[in-house]
């Protein structure tokens, strides 16, 4: 049984590079990790959302932070997802919800998309991917936009309040505000 795994491990590990440059995977930049309820109602608490505000969420998977930011802050919610598979069951929880009126999903590359109406932008991605997509934050988001980010930090930036959930296993939340402009 020994050999036989051992000739599967070496399969695999042949199979990485393949799958790395393989064009069909070449923007999913990040794999898909659901956030337990609890810890987005927690990143939408920090960042103080408000009614009538716009919400981001970069990477929103199946869509869960998008219909708890309307169903409990009367947001309009937009969500970016690259995978058709996440866009279909994001659509799904929105359509179950009841909130298609305030809540969308456009599936797309989170690293072209325009925030210029962003007031809040939720993240689960990576430090590397946060880091590829801070330029754009700093070039849409206004100032006194917040951004939340669920375990991973932004480099560079420096946090306005860094929060550790309690539960079986902690998470990081990151809230970053945009600073005004300096006339």
């Amino acid at each position: 049984m020994k050999k036989y795994w051992s000739v599967f491990l070496v399969a695999a590990i042949c199979a990485i590079p393949a799958f790395s440059q393989d064009p069909r995977y070449a923007n999913k930049l990040s794999p898909y990790v659901a956030s337990p309820v609890h810890v987005v109602d927690r990143m939408l608490e920090l960042a103080k959302v408000k009614p009538g505000e716009t919400l981001y969420d970069l990477g929103c998977g199946d869509g869960v932070i998008l219909v708890e930011a309307v169903q409990k802050f009367n947001v309009k919610a937009v969500g970016v997802e690259i995978s058709p598979k996440l866009v279909a069951r994001a659509e799904q929880r929105i359509e179950r919800a009841g909130v298609t009126q305030q809540a969308r999903v456009v599936q797309g590359d989170l690293l072209n998309v325009d925030l210029t109406g962003a007031d809040v932008v939720a993240i689960y991605l990576g430090t590397q991917l946060n880091a590829q997509l801070r330029p754009r934050l700093e070039k849409y988001l206004k100032p006194g936009a917040r951004v939340v980010s669920h375990d991973y930090p932004i480099k560079g930036w420096k946090p306005t309040k860094v929060e550790t959930t309690d539960g079986k296993q902690a998470h990081l939340i990151y809230l970053y505000e945009i600073p005004p402009t300096k006339e």
